[in-house]
Parts: structure tokens; C-alpha cells; sequence
């Protein structure tokens, strides 16, 4: 399912334990595209997710063809194996968060990860630098060496160097979801992006030794 951030909290456990919880909102994910492996080549559904006030003529497209009112914010594919029966799900339905994901589920969130701007190797790859002695007093925080000489005469393609750091697409695994609302889900531990950022939330497992949340009861039973 897709999802929006929306929040970084903090809840307990019944047994007394403090969690890092977030906070995402899961309404609106629809069904806007079939593709089927007769037509297409591969199995595959298109989700939408939010609204979108001004869109472009080939999501126009889109809504025209799945008879929708409104076009949605983010668009997303997600194969399917043959087996799944793409083909049966019909277009413009609805999926809801309650009948996905419950408490103790496993999943990974997949999202754009903030961007940090130029960085060093320092900070970007973790290098440990240079001696701070020995006349290399302005070589502290540089990368040292980066290739040979004559063999290979050249840098290797994805060596670890200075750059734009972040703002890439990131996998956080194997996280728990302790609450699940109609529209709105929390997992355990924090996810990847910015506040409003789209993520993709993907089931993979249940956890058999899942501790709910502690729950105050208004009435004092």
C-alpha cells in the first residue's frame, strides 16, 4: 500500500516498554490500472494515492480510462506473480488498510530518503581520514588515495568519493506495525523521507512474539 508520513512519536508497550512510533496515512489507495500478462507481458496492478489538483494531460489519460473523478497525487505499479489474478481485481477499488495489515505485522517501508546536500567522505562513506601528524595537519578529512598508476591508469567506476548525499530511494526492513485505523497506521521505529513524503508499505511477515500497545481505558476498567 502506499502512505504519506505524517508524524514521529512516541507510544508504550503494555509491558512498560517506550517505542519510537510513526505515524502514516494510508486512505485513499485505488485501483486505477490492470496490466495482464496476455496483454502486457507480466502481471501488474497501478495504485493511486491522494489527489492531485492540476494534472497533466497523460494522467488525464488515466482517469479517463478508469473512470475516475479526480486523479490521484502518486501513481505506483506493483508486479504480481501470474498466480495472484491480476486480471480479477477490478478497476477503482478501493483497498483498505484494515484489511491488509494488523498489529504484529512485518513490513518493509520504502521511501525517498532526506537529502543532505554536498557531502565529504567523512560523513558520507564514513572514512576515518587522515594522521593528524607527521606534516598531514590539512589531510584530516580527506579521502587519501583513489587509485593506482599505471595499472589500471584510471578511477573505478563507484568509488567511494565526495557528493551529493541522500535524496536516494531506501528499504528500512523488517519494521512492525503496532496500530492500524481505517486511514491510518504506526509503525515501530522510524521510516525514510521527509514529513508529507510518500512511502510504500510491503507485508512480508508476522511477528508470533508481537507486545501490543498499552492502551489507557477511559472508563477505569
Amino acid at each position: 500500500m502506499l502512505g504519506k508520513k505524517i508524524e514521529q512519536s512516541q507510544r508504550f508497550l503494555e509491558n512498560g516498554t517506550r517505542i519510537p512510533v510513526t505515524k502514516l496515512v494510508i486512505g485513499d489507495n485505488v485501483i486505477i490500472g490492470i496490466k495482464t500478462k496476455d496483454r502486457n507481458g507480466y502481471s501488474a496492478i497501478q495504485i493511486g494515492f491522494g489527489i492531485k489538483k492540476n494534472p497533466k494531460r497523460a494522467l488525464q489519460g488515466i482517469m479517463k480510462k478508469a473512470n475516475l473523478q479526480t486523479a490521484p497525487q502518486f501513481l505506483r505499479e506493483v508486479r504480481l506473480a501470474d498466480s495472484d489474478g491480476a486480471s480479477t481485481l477490478p478497476l477503482r477499488t478501493k483497498i483498505i488498510a484494515t484489511e491488509v495489515f494488523k498489529p504484529g505485522d512485518i513490513v518493509d517501508v520504502i521511501g525517498i530518503s532526506k537529502g543532505k546536500g554536498y557531502a565529504g567522505v567523512v560523513k558520507r562513506h564514513h572514512f576515518k581520514g587522515g594522521p593528524r601528524t607527521h606534516g598531514q595537519s590539512d589531510r584530516e578529512r580527506a579521502p587519501g588515495s583513489i587509485g593506482q598508476t599505471t595499472t589500471p591508469g584510471r578511477v573505478y567506476k563507484g568509488k567511494r568519493m565526495a557528493g551529493r548525499m541522500g535524496h536516494t530511494r531506501v528499504t528500512i526492513k523488517n519494521l512492525r506495525i503496532v496500530d492500524v485505523g481505517q486511514d491510518q497506521i504506526s509503525i515501530k521505529g522510524l521510516v525514510p523521507g521527509s514529513v508529507n513524503s510518500l512511502v510504500m508499505i510491503k507485508k512480508v511477515g508476522e511477528d508470533k512474539k508481537f507486545i501490543p500497545l498499552y492502551k489507557e481505558d477511559i472508563n477505569g476498567k
